[in-house]
């Protein structure tokens, strides 16, 4: 497993920052997905599943910017 940290640009709301966590965590081979601090998500996820760019496309899916910290 693999665990990285990143951040969404702009001021997502509570409802926006959970909206993205459980996009994320609907991922196969997301293991967690958690929200550390304000704008920011750290996933653990199995890498010969995703990417960090598939998370990312999933986030912007969401209609959020984001990009690793």
């Amino acid at each position: 497993m693999n665990r990285v940290l990143i951040g969404i640009r702009g001021n997502p709301t509570p409802e926006g920052m959970e909206r993205i966590l459980q996009a994320l965590r609907g991922l196969e081979g997301v293991r967690r997905a958690e929200s550390p601090a304000l704008a920011q998500v750290e996933v653990e996820y199995d890498p010969h599943r995703l990417t960090v760019m598939d998370l990312i496309r999933r986030i912007r899916e969401e209609g959020f910017l984001s990009g690793m910290l």
